[in-house]
């Protein structure tokens, strides 16, 4: 068993299968008596839907995906080389092929039951633009392993700045005051209730997401306890074992030692007879 097989085959899983089918490989590596295989694979997180989206994108659909992150290399080279203009253009390029991307993902989500609303496509459309400027975040997706949601502000350290465009220079526009505020009508509370609900929904969700998790951990730390429980209990039986060997062996020596001091006192009375015997006969034979 490979730790980056179970992994892999981990991440492809749908988010509702992603908890039991872990508890499985752990029970599996340490069915062979690999526990530092099973503790790697039981911190594997669950990925959220988003990231799951993310997953299939990059297993489903590898080459655009690549295609994409090669543009995001163009960019920061863009960034220390272009104009501003040029920049813009690529730029403009970037948000294009990110917003494909993350309705493609969307697709396939669907296409497995999963449909997506445009805040969850949000979300992976700002993974896609995080792992144009983080490799460690574009290994991820390029390997369908994200986690969660990711963000970038900008490229590279600096952020993305363009080389300064005379030719697109403009001045600044006359400064306009703002609008007056309106009240909300009753459409704006129901959108803004709607998205609250979302929300919350969705904090459900993690939360129960959470909870499950933290019986997965307390149930294997359970088994744990009753594995060690069982090698006391043998340990005890062996020690219990040993003591009564020990003990038979002890009243075997004081038995044997009392037989061994009768058996020398013998020896000393048959050696004085025998001493008696021959001054006998030497006395007979004078």
């Amino acid at each position: 068993m490979d730790f980056d097989d179970v992994r892999d085959e981990l991440y492809g899983l749908d988010p509702a299968e992603f908890v039991a089918a872990r508890t499985a490989q752990v029970a599996a590596a340490r069915a062979t008596g690999d526990k530092a295989l099973a503790g790697r694979i039981g911190k594997l997180r669950k990925p959220t839907v988003s990231a799951w989206v993310v997953n299939l994108l990059g297993r489903e659909a590898p080459d655009e995906v690549g295609a994409l992150l090669d543009l995001g290399a163009a960019l920061q080279d863009a960034q220390r080389h272009l104009s501003g203009a040029d920049l813009r253009a690529l730029s403009g390029q970037r948000q294009k092929a990110v917003s494909a991307l993350a309705r493609r993902a969307g697709t396939l989500a669907a296409d497995r039951g999963r449909p997506v609303d445009e805040n969850l496509l949000r979300e992976v459309g700002q993974t896609l633009n995080a792992a144009l400027a983080d490799p460690a975040v574009a290994a991820q997706v390029r390997s369908g392993t994200t986690v969660t949601a990711q963000t970038y502000d900008g490229f590279g350290p600096s952020g993305l700045a363009a080389v300064p465009d005379a030719a697109a220079a403009e001045p600044e526009p006359e400064p306009v005051p703002p609008p007056k505020p309106r009240r909300p009508s009753r459409a704006d509370k129901l959108a803004a209730a709607r998205t609250e609900l979302d929300a919350a929904t969705a904090a459900v969700t993690t939360a129960q997401e959470s909870v499950e998790e933290a019986r997965v951990e307390v149930a294997r730390a359970r088994e744990d306890i009753e594995e060690i429980d069982a090698r006391i209990a043998e340990l005890r039986d062996r020690l219990d074992a040993a003591e009564e060997q020990r003990q038979f062996a002890r009243t075997t020596e004081r038995a044997t030692a009392d037989g061994a001091r009768r058996a020398e006192r013998d020896l000393e009375h048959a050696e004085r007879r025998a001493e008696k015997a021959q001054a006998t006969v030497d006395d007979l034979q004078d």
